[in-house]
């Protein structure tokens, strides 16, 4: 069974993971920060939803990244 619902929205530390937390997030795409802007920025990552200030990933579109590569 899935731990996440069929539509979710991600956070970029729980993307690129975030080893200082307690316990530490493991990465789902182990690179940094300015690495995933940049990607974003290009094309080659998903783009990012807003809601408020706040930035999200869609579920589904980091998961089919992650399939395609």
């Amino acid at each position: 069974m899935n731990k996440f619902p069929e539509i979710a929205l991600l956070r970029l530390w729980q993307i690129i993971g975030d080893p200082e937390a307690n316990p530490p997030v493991p990465p789902m795409i182990p690179i940094g920060k300015s690495c995933w802007w940049e990607g974003v920025r290009t094309g080659r990552f998903p783009a990012p939803v807003k809601i408020g200030r706040c930035t999200f990933w869609r579920l589904k579109d980091v998961l089919d990244l992650i399939e395609s590569a």
